[in-house]
């Protein structure tokens, strides 16, 4: 697609709002791989992918409150922006708006069925030379398409009216706490969840819906087959958009790192959940929606996750000769890092971002957040916050104390998929809600 049809695509808005209204401006663009290449997510996967279920999206909102104050939001049908993908978009944006880092927000849905992008994951799969290059050079037209994507969504900026609340939706399910296996003979479901789903609404003054952004706390693994898919956030998406036409409908991901859709793997099921959270962005829209006034407060931060003792060189090289494919190539770039560098990470720097739009709350974490997070972001700023998991920098895992200490894939293990030499030292939560506390109190 080209940049003109992108600049096309977003929606104009009607002159002639109050003084005390927000601006907006809403843009897509088409973002499905056109050439057959490796997905995202999923090591198992031995082949790529070369069929589409539905199309891939980037969209973005532009917002800009009485005083001029500006952000955007972007929503992005892929497993996570890499901390490389999103340093250099947000440079471009600053170059060409003016736009600080605290001003943006870039959410990926977490869709295990979109293409791989470079680094840091490229060790889990077989990708030669060829494959490589396809990642590189898709990865670079993605970061093209949302610049571009963007700076459209800033040009259409017109007078607009927003609103917000939390729906509610049943389907995801804490996957450390119950067994997929046995799930349809599961009456008692343990562990902690989110079931919220924050929405806002984007008007104009006609009162027809110009955008709806809403989340939930959710992996994107009902599919782990052989096409493109936003998997149930893309159904969700596009059922949103059918109900209100002319509307772009924008999907978040919550702290849903230790949460999946349960039943899953098969399409069908995709579209139910799809159709489910669409039903729940329908009700809260007409129950429980509250006008949000014209002000934006943004603030962002990154603070500094320490890691345990690496893992040693002897490991490496073991992993790297004997150990399972995937690991191997982990293994083998985890080598290379320590011959560039001649040591490995001890510490991250991880990315925390706090709005206020008009009274609504929006705390946006990166990495794969746990839903105990959100449980005390809750508690902490209230239960009505909207809590973004998977946003800006998708580094790894981030995990609680408890789940930290109990282990497993989101506590231990998948950080070696993620290229980092070891676990997170116990002070990881403490460190990720004092980040929270500390934006959110500045705002006050």
């Amino acid at each position: 697609m080209s940049m003109a049809m992108i600049a096309l695509m977003s929606v104009s808005f009607v002159h002639g709002a109050a003084p005390d209204a927000w601006m907006a401006g809403v843009a897509k663009a088409d973002i499905t791989p056109q050439t057959p290449m490796w997905a995202a997510g999923y090591a198992s996967r031995n082949k790529p992918l070369e069929e589409t279920l539905h199309p891939l999206w980037v969209k973005a909102l532009a917002l800009e409150d009485s005083e001029g104050h500006k952000g955007v939001i972007v929503t992005t049908d892929i497993l996570g922006h890499t901390k490389g993908v999103s340093d250099r978009i947000c440079a471009r944006l600053k170059e060409s708006l003016g736009l600080e880092r605290e001003q943006i927000v870039l959410s990926a849905s977490h869709t295990h069925s979109g293409p791989v992008l470079d680094a840091p994951l490229l060790g889990m799969y077989p990708l030669d030379e060829a494959e490589l290059k396809k990642v590189k050079d898709y990865t670079a037209d993605l970061e093209d398409k949302v610049v571009a994507t963007v700076e459209a969504a800033f040009k259409s900026l017109k007078p607009a009216q927003l609103s917000s609340g939390n729906g509610v939706c049943r389907f995801a399910v804490n996957r450390r706490n119950n067994k997929e296996a046995v799930i349809a003979k599961t009456h008692d479901l343990n562990g902690p969840v989110d079931h919220a789903v924050p929405v806002m609404r984007v008007v104009g003054e006609d009162g027809a819906p110009l955008a709806i952004l809403f989340g939930y706390a959710c992996h994107g693994t009902v599919l782990d087959g052989y096409a493109w898919c936003g998997d149930y956030p893309g159904f969700a998406q596009i059922a949103v958009e059918e109900a209100n036409p002319g509307c772009i409908g924008m999907f978040f991901a919550g702290c849903g790192g230790d949460q999946n859709p349960l039943p899953r793997r098969s399409i069908a099921l995709a579209e139910q959940y799809g159709k489910e959270l669409a039903a729940a962005v329908s009700r809260a829209v007409t129950d429980v929606l509250k006008p949000l006034k014209p002000t934006l407060h943004t603030a962002y931060k990154e603070t500094e996750l320490l890691l345990q003792e690496p893992i040693s060189r002897k490991e490496l090289e073991s992993i790297a000769e004997t150990g399972p494919g995937y690991k191997r190539g982990c293994a083998k770039q985890m080598l290379a890092e320590l011959d560039k560098h001649g040591s490995l990470r001890t510490s991250y720097p991880y990315p925390v971002a706090f709005w206020d739009l008009g009274g609504q709350k929006l705390v946006v974490l990166g990495g794969e957040v746990v839903s105990g997070y959100s449980v005390f972001i809750k508690e902490m700023l209230g239960h009505d916050t909207f809590v973004m998991g998977y946003a800006n920098d998708v580094m790894s895992y981030i995990p609680t104390v408890t789940v930290l200490e109990e282990g497993g894939y989101e506590g231990d293990t998948s950080q070696f998929i993620y290229d980092m030499p070891a676990k997170w030292q116990p002070s990881i939560e403490k460190r990720v809600l004092n980040a929270v506390r500390e934006l959110a109190k500045d705002k006050k």
